[in-house]
């Protein structure tokens, strides 16, 4: 098999292209091989070694990767001979594994997929595609509202997009960088890197996952009782907001990280849902594929913000 190490914490070339042994499932547990891992932002902050929220850097040596698509191959002892060959994905945890041809995963946490789901967009579904279920339950999105989204290039920008558009509501998509507004589809393209790009719009909703300077000119921008949902800042510093903020036009800010982490089951009930949405064709992720071996490249493409889409890799 092939995979990515990481033996120090550092820059991207720090991910190291290496052969190893094929793996062997234990108890309870079927080996995949992987046609598709995800790639995160916060891959780069684990490779990095900073902390994430209460959770401490991770161990080295190790083989970064959160999530993988592709077909079992292999089962251990106590798992049904009918899971060989089955197409499935599955979460594997912050920093276990999935940047490899192989991976071992407990059977009992696998999501067996539609046949010709296409591996690559069913591991965005699983995590991206979860987490943008859940910022749209807390958004509640209606066809009268104008919908801003400030990562729209993103992963999850894509689908919020898309999802906007589902509901008849009308997008102001925001990127940083022209080139990467081109392919969306929104009523109104801005890049929020040109000084005052939030004059004049009066979005309803704001979906926030950049943060800093942007999210707070979006934050400025809403008119009396918009909504505000937090769902990440990728500029490095949250979106500042106070609560005479909120208080002089009635605005409702909501963050999703409590959302994903006081229900027990969310998470696989949001995961089951988007890969229901990926079937029906009515949320497709734009995937922007790079070979295993090219993991650094990868991660780099995430970092300056060159990538559109969701970036996955490919053994």
């Amino acid at each position: 098999m092939q995979l990515i190490r990481q033996y120090e914490f550092g820059g991207p070339e720090t991910l190291k292209f290496e052969s190893a042994d094929d793996l062997t499932p234990g108890p309870g547990q079927v080996r995949i091989e992987v046609a598709a891992a995800g790639v995160h932002l916060v891959d780069t902050y684990i490779r990095r070694g900073e902390r994430m929220g209460t959770m401490p850097p991770a161990d080295l040596p190790m083989t970064p990767g959160r999530e993988v698509a592709g077909t079992v191959s292999a089962v251990g002892p106590g798992v049904a001979a009918d899971w060989t060959g089955a197409p499935v994905v599955v979460h594997l945890g912050q920093a276990n594994g999935g940047y490899a041809s192989q991976a071992v995963a407990p059977v009992a946490e696998l999501l067996r997929l539609q046949e010709g789901t296409p591996f690559d967009k069913a591991v965005v579904m699983l995590g991206t595609g979860r987490t943008t279920l859940a910022v749209l339950d807390l958004a509640e999105i209606g066809a009268e509202d104008v919908v801003l989204v400030t990562s729209a290039a993103g992963g999850m920008g894509v689908l919020l997009t898309q999802a906007a558009h589902n509901a008849s509501a009308s997008v102001i998509a925001a990127a940083g960088g022209a080139h990467r507004l081109e392919p969306l589809d929104a009523e109104v393209k801005v890049d929020y890197r040109e000084p005052g790009w939030a004059a004049g719009l009066e979005p309803t909703v704001v979906l926030d996952g950049v943060g800093g300077a942007a999210g707070r000119e979006a934050l400025e921008a809403l008119g009396v009782g918009g909504r505000f949902v937090v769902f990440g800042w990728s500029s490095g510093t949250p979106t500042e907001f106070t609560h005479r903020d909120i208080m002089a036009k009635g605005l409702r800010v909501t963050a999703l990280g409590p959302r994903l982490l006081h229900r027990p089951g969310i998470l696989r009930e949001l995961a089951k849902r988007a890969l229901g949405e990926l079937s029906e064709g009515r949320l497709v992720p734009v995937v922007q594929r790079f070979p295993l071996a090219e993991a650094a490249r990868a991660h780099t493409a995430i970092q300056t913000r060159a990538a559109v889409g969701k970036v996955v890799l490919v053994p």
